[in-house]
């Protein structure tokens, strides 16, 4: 009885703790919004976030697009010969990457690379009383470090996905050609026939909605870190386990929405 009593006392713990944080984040997201008027002045340091999201992820989102293009590619290539439809293997990638891996692929290096670095800067500020000495000076945290990188991740994410696209597609007629004895004409063309742009601004749409929860989600964590080291190694590891699933089940229901209902 004093375990199933501390089991449903835990849960009931774990869901008030969500529901508080879900609660902070959308304040945190909204009050970033309400900031974006000063997005001019900060144009550096957002600038300088860019930068961080972008180029210096550049080379891990080059692989991970490449090889994620080469997979689809191999083995939904297998899968299609064994019905002579190889020649369609082109159609299969693009949809896959533009709808869905492209955004979603871009999405998780950027939470391992950028919303995990975003998560322990601001908590280490946290947890060293840096964001209260902003406070004291009446500079808003929200204005000053949260809208920054609100709009920077939000920029690149769609930058990002595109790129990924097209390394995918590259990767995919690489394979495509190795493998399936598919030239790379008849590949690009099934690329182009199957590249519809409902799948594009939806692709598109699902990367800023990303860059924004993952932006406002790690941001969040960070603000609400406490106990020193330790607390920001867990905000840090809370963060990418948030975002990760935000990511995953926002992008389910945008891809119903759109596609299940005809939009």
């Amino acid at each position: 009885m004093k375990m199933i009593k501390n089991i449903l006392s835990q849960t009931g713990r774990s869901i008030i703790d969500l529901v508080n944080f879900s609660g902070y984040t959308i304040l945190v997201f909204a009050s970033s919004v309400y900031y974006m008027k000063h997005a001019f002045r900060s144009r550096r340091e957002i600038a300088r976030q860019m930068f961080n999201a972008g180029v210096r992820t550049f080379a891990v989102i080059s692989i991970v697009a490449m090889f994620t293009g080469m997979i689809l590619a191999l083995q939904g290539g297998v899968e299609l010969a064994e019905f002579h439809m190889q020649d369609s293997i082109g159609n299969l990638v693009i949809a896959t990457l533009s709808r869905e891996m492209a955004p979603f692929t871009a999405a998780i290096i950027l939470i391992a690379a950028v919303g995990s670095a975003m998560a322990a800067e601001v908590g280490t500020m946290k947890v060293s009383e840096e964001i209260d000495a902003l406070e004291i000076m009446s500079i808003s945290p929200i204005r000053f470090l949260v809208m920054p990188r609100v709009v920077a991740l939000t920029l690149v994410m769609p930058i990002a996905t595109i790129y990924t696209n097209v390394l995918g597609c590259i990767g995919g007629a690489i394979v495509a050609r190795s493998h399936l004895n598919i030239s790379y004409d008849v590949f690009y063309m099934h690329v182009l026939d199957s590249l519809h742009f409902k799948s594009v601004y939806v692709g598109l749409l699902k990367s800023v909605v990303f860059g924004m929860a993952i932006s406002s989600i790690c941001c969040a964590q960070g603000l609400r870190a406490e106990n020193g080291a330790l607390g920001v190694g867990k905000a840090t590891r809370d963060s990418v386990v948030k975002s990760f699933l935000v990511i995953l089940i926002t992008g389910y229901f945008i891809t119903e929405f759109f596609f299940r209902h005809g939009l």
